[in-house]
């Protein structure tokens, strides 16, 4: 569209709030946006040019006319902006990029309704929730399911007449208690639907009145004298505690509420979703959009708020976000916290939001060019760990004092991903009396980084400390001592359950267990085992080998440190001549040790 013709539209352009579009030649709608003033919004289309993103001048250039339609507020605007996006998929609005199908929990449309797992979700009348962003939550909820509640699997049509003329059998799921056999009419239609409702609860958050129905059950199971029934509702009551206390996120006085959070860069945007209920966080999904204009984080958001409470059909009243947002949604409170337990949970938002930036990147990244394995690996490590340099250079550190005796300390090193033997080295703990790993680990560390800084030699880009967070706090004494702190990433990585802890994050991140980059960290901290434990071994065999020859009257430490270096072995200085002692030692100590071992037996 020229600037002759805009010139022409100008004076109908209304003032009013109100939704445009930008058609071309062949009536397709490129783009749809929504303007408090249609007339001030549609004229910065048409001024300067400078500063104007290049795709903006494109399509305004493409259009062939311009439409509009007045609404009453900026909220119907809103609304029927997301509709017509959705309906027409403008070229240049911004477009969801989901990639895949994630699966859904479907409870049927039907007598005695199935629970199961499926990708799709047609218009049937059925329940669907989701969708659950990671398959292993899915099937974790569906398995807690299966054990708590038994329920049918078969397909069969289970109407009142069916079974009453006695159409179907018993299958193997009723012999081995997996289901109740509502196919042959041994379970009321009343009391399978009531569970049907505690897994509706159980979906939607709500676990107090599942917690009750078990009870419930285990209690009627234990008058009836069933126990072993109710010793089974006793470990799916267990079970399901333990899930609901791993979902636990927040205070459950925050309630019902839906959190959103955007991270936008010159490309995509990312919008998380964390759908929480009573405290706890029931789904979390990230909505990734490509960006075709120079659009708004606020209204990427507006629009993306009102996708995923769609989508998740979210119910509650209350959203936190990181923006001020203008909504067509009836009794909806807006907040954008600033401290408290609602600021935490818009910070856990923007965690995920960021990881999922970061993985995007990175894919973006490997299509570009092809990677080494260590390349890839190290590059996967750097996403995870959030650092700003590839960690070509790391070094991992632990301690070892068996039974508390003879502390020493190892340091490996990896550069790109790979063992530098020449650059290992091993520490005997000087400054530290006693087992104590926290002191032993502040002084290698701060020995190690001291003399690198003396000699001007390269840091690494990253430092492992072998422990949780009471080694890592103790490394991180020296390290800020140096004045390292910003200027090397430091972890540390608990063995049992494979934690990686960051100074100044109190909450661990966890890895896949598949994982490259951790499979690398596990790989550095197992070879600074390695080593210090072999050093600590040789320490203790040279002590007690050291004893034995000071036990020669006569023969003090020097002299038999002396021995052992030049003939290695007890053994060796035993079957020694007394030219050769003498040679090393003297004739005087050549005579004492020669006399001493002719009186010991073979």
């Amino acid at each position: 569209m020229t600037t002759e013709e805009y010139k022409h539209l100008l004076p109908s352009l209304p003032i009013e709030p109100g939704v445009y579009r930008f058609i071309d030649a062949n009536d397709v709608i490129i783009y749809v946006g929504k303007a408090k003033n249609l007339k001030n919004r549609i004229a910065s289309y048409f001024g300067s040019t400078k500063g104007m993103n290049r795709k903006t001048i494109v399509m305004v250039k493409t259009a062939a006319r311009i439409e509009y339609t007045i609404v009453e507020t900026e909220t119907d605007a809103l609304l029927l902006e997301n509709t017509l996006i959705k309906r027409h998929q403008p070229r240049y609005n911004v477009q969801l990029k989901d990639g895949k199908t994630y699966p859904y929990i479907c409870i049927k449309n039907e007598r005695f309704p199935r629970v199961f797992i499926t990708r799709q979700v047609p218009k049937d009348g059925s329940t669907y929730f989701g969708p659950y962003i990671s398959k292993f939550q899915a099937y974790t909820l569906m398995n807690l399911i299966n054990d708590m509640f038994q329920l049918r699997t078969c397909n069969f049509n289970l109407s009142e007449s069916n079974i009453k003329k006695g159409k179907f059998k018993v299958c193997l799921e009723y012999h081995i208690q997996n289901c109740l056999g509502a196919c042959v009419g041994n379970e009321e239609e009343e009391h399978y639907n009531k569970k049907i409702t505690q897994i509706n609860n159980m979906l939607k958050g709500n676990f107090g009145p599942v917690k009750a129905f078990v009870h419930e059950q285990m209690q009627s199971f234990v008058e009836q004298l069933k126990f072993e029934q109710a010793q089974k509702m006793k470990e799916s009551l267990a079970a399901f505690e333990n899930y609901q206390g791993k979902s636990l996120v927040a205070s459950p006085n925050i309630g019902n509420v839906d959190v959103f959070s955007i991270l936008k860069d010159e490309k995509l945007a990312f919008v998380n979703y964390l759908n929480i209920i009573n405290g706890n966080l029931i789904n979390t999904f990230t909505l990734e959009l490509k960006i075709n204009l120079d659009q708004d984080e606020q209204d990427i958001l507006e629009f993306a708020v009102l996708e995923l409470r769609e989508r998740f059909r979210s119910t509650n009243t209350e959203i936190i976000t990181n923006h001020d947002l203008i909504l067509p949604l009836d009794d909806i409170q807006i907040t954008v916290p600033k401290i408290g337990d609602k600021f935490k949970l818009l910070e856990l938002s923007r965690k995920n939001a960021r990881h999922f930036q970061l993985e995007a990147h990175r894919q973006a990244m490997n299509k570009e060019k092809r990677l080494t394995p260590s390349e890839r690996i190290l590059t996967q490590l750097k996403i995870d760990l959030n650092m700003d340099r590839l960690p070509v250079h790391i070094e991992c550190f632990d301690n070892s004092n068996i039974q508390g005796s003879h502390p020493v300390a190892s340091m490996v090193c990896f550069k790109q991903a790979k063992p530098s033997k020449k650059d290992y080295r091993h520490y005997n703990i000087k400054t530290v009396e006693g087992p104590d790993d926290f002191a032993s680990m502040e002084e290698v560390v701060y020995r190690r980084y001291k003399r690198l800084l003396e000699e001007n030699q390269n840091l690494p880009q990253l430092i492992v400390i072998d422990g949780g967070k009471g080694q890592l706090s103790s490394a991180m004494v020296s390290i800020r001592e140096l004045g390292l702190e910003n200027k090397i990433k430091v972890i540390g990585i608990a063995k049992k359950l494979e934690e990686i802890y960051s100074p100044d994050d109190g909450t661990p991140l966890h890895l896949n267990k598949r994982s490259e980059s951790l499979k690398l960290l596990q790989k550095l901290r197992n070879e600074a085992h390695r080593f210090a434990i072999t050093f600590h071994r040789n320490q203790r065999s040279k002590l007690f080998t050291t004893s034995e020859l000071t036990d020669i009257p006569g023969i003090g430490e020097k002299t038999a440190q002396t021995l052992l270096h030049a003939f290695k072995s007890v053994k060796r200085i035993r079957e020694a001549t007394f030219a050769e002692l003498s040679n090393e030692i003297g004739n005087s100590a050549a005579k004492k040790v020669m006399e001493y071992f002719a009186k010991q037996p073979e």
